[in-house]
């Protein structure tokens, strides 16, 4: 598809000189390296955005559910991430796992939302992002989330699908 851009003249009339030949180029450049950059600026609401609730977080984890977890082998160990989720726990009410097939879940802490912040979802720095299993163990883990509009979703992962280096 083409989109035809307006762009407001880049010298008065009057203007001349080498200078102006040097903005004149630098403009042309960017027009045809970056037309995008036109746009895909941010509009102002969107940017205003925090993602607190299920309504915002829902269409986000919908889209990145094969991201919701990651699995490592790391030493003796299988370490289980949910780094992804906890990204997005502004708007959940409960992460849970189990491991397995195994009927019962684990609860996984959420930690704060602090709404008053520019960024409520950015972890805190004792945030704890995994938990460790005997290496070779965690064969396929089940993940439960509820969003806080009391809906819930959920998504069986296999080994070797969530495997990170």
């Amino acid at each position: 598809m083409r989109k035809n851009f307006v762009f407001p003249p880049i010298l008065s009339s009057g203007e001349t000189g080498r200078n102006n030949r040097a903005k004149i180029a630098g403009t042309i450049v960017l027009l045809c390296l970056s037309p995008v950059l036109a746009v895909t600026l941010p509009h102002p609401a969107l940017a205003q955005t925090k993602f607190v609730t299920a309504a915002q977080i829902k269409p986000i984890l919908t889209a990145t559910k094969g991201n919701w977890i990651a699995l490592r082998e790391y030493g003796e160990q299988d370490l289980l991430y949910f780094t992804h989720l906890l990204s997005w726990r502004c708007g959940l009410t409960q992460i849970s796992y189990s491991l397995n097939d195994e009927e019962t879940f684990n609860v996984w802490p959420l930690g704060i939302c602090d709404e008053d912040l520019p960024n409520p979802n950015v972890l805190a720095e004792d945030q704890k992002i995994y938990t460790g299993f005997p290496l070779g163990s965690v064969q396929s883990v089940t993940v439960r989330i509820t969003y806080d509009d009391e809906t819930t979703d959920e998504n069986r992962y296999e080994r070797k699908s969530v495997m990170i280096p």
